[in-house]
């Protein structure tokens, strides 16, 4: 018998799952293996999505880890950059390797029409050899052998085509620069796994963002024809129905609590997976939402994306929080709103000799 679940209890189960109800005490490492990454298309929404999870959480915590080599930076989910720890890039990044290749094939692939691809991933193999170059100095060596092709889109398809990383110092608070490229396995000193299934794949989604449907999963992770996955996983699976009639699939054990316990207010990253990381996203917000959250990080009230906001330094020392809401604030939630806002503002500017909260009506 299928169960049924509302809107407002697939959100605090994946809020619960998300370490967004409350914070917690596992360290970064755990939590960026529970999430299975973060997105990191910019050096300092991971940063902020482990602060929003974690008690306590300082920068140095994370930047540790990258300098270790314990979490890389790599083009995994969608095409996109996400911080993923070594522990699961290794099965992780071949386990996408067919999302990567129609990645390739659609934003590069009249770039490299007609360029055997397999000799490409070669050149680019033996430009990097066990050592680092940037994006500008292997597109201009891959430009040198292939003379008339666009040279940026060469480099990126490098990023499709092989298990590639950007090590440290790339991808750490406050960093801007050329992204520099090295092969996987010297930056991490071991081969990738061989075949990984692709039914971990699907289980680690819903771990962390179940219940979900198969195109959830799908929307996740960039891949596709994940129903037989699913399907052949079914029997070791929970089976729920949404609102719609929709299937929703989850693991037995995951926590899913109650539709009216209390979600505090978060300053969640700039695309924050837990956003973004379904087909289906009215669980945390509406539709008319789905292209702003993609342009400025989203703030959540009651457990629902209620606004946009941005930290700025102005001149001299001080730091202002500017919130644009998409309605008016509930009864009593701006001194929730504030509270956290100062807790963000002494994360991201500890340096700053005041801090400002703005908040106003109208996100245009």
């Amino acid at each position: 018998m299928q169960l049924g679940l509302t809107r407002h209890s697939l959100n605090r189960a994946t809020l619960a799952r998300q370490s967004l109800l409350a914070r917690t005490d596992s360290t970064p490492l755990e939590v960026i293996t529970l999430l299975a990454g973060l997105q990191a298309q910019d050096p300092e929404p991971p940063y902020y999505g482990l602060w929003n999870r974690i008690d306590n959480f300082h920068q140095d915590d994370l930047t540790r880890l990258l300098e270790e080599r314990r979490v890389v930076r790599s083009t995994l989910y969608r095409g996109t950059q996400h911080l993923v720890t070594a522990e699961d890039y290794v099965w992780l990044r071949p386990a996408l390797q067919p999302m990567l290749d129609r990645w390739q094939r659609g934003a590069w692939g009249k770039v490299t029409a007609g360029i055997d691809l397999s000799e490409l991933a070669g050149a680019v193999r033996e430009l990097l050899g066990d050592g680092q170059l940037s994006r500008p100095e292997l597109a201009a060596a891959l430009a040198d052998r292939w003379p008339g092709r666009d040279p940026v889109g060469l480099a990126r398809s490098a990023q499709a085509l092989l298990a590639i990383v950007h090590p440290a110092p790339d991808g750490t608070w406050g960093r801007r620069g050329t992204t520099p490229f090295m092969l996987a396995e010297q930056w991490l000193g071991r081969p990738l796994a061989a075949d990984p299934p692709v039914d971990r794949l699907v289980l680690r989604h819903l771990a962390a963002f179940g219940p979900a449907t198969v195109r959830d999963v799908q929307a996740w992770s960039g891949m596709t024809r994940l129903r037989e996955v699913v399907d052949r996983l079914r029997p070791e699976l929970k089976v729920f129905h949404g609102s719609e009639g929709q299937e929703l699939f989850d693991l037995p054990d995951a926590p899913r609590p109650g539709p009216d316990v209390p979600a505090p207010v978060r300053f969640l990253a700039l695309l924050d997976n837990v956003v973004l990381a379904y087909a289906d996203r009215t669980r945390m917000l509406s539709d008319d939402r789905r292209v702003p959250v993609s342009l400025e990080p989203a703030l959540s009230v009651n457990g629902f994306v209620h606004g946009l906001w941005r930290v700025r330094r102005d001149r001299g020392s001080r730091a202002v929080l500017r919130i644009k809401l998409f309605e008016p604030l509930p009864p009593g939630a701006e001194a929730d709103v504030t509270e956290e806002g100062t807790r963000l503002l002494r994360f991201a500017a500890p340096d700053a000799g005041a801090y400002d909260i703005e908040i106003r009506d109208g996100w245009r």
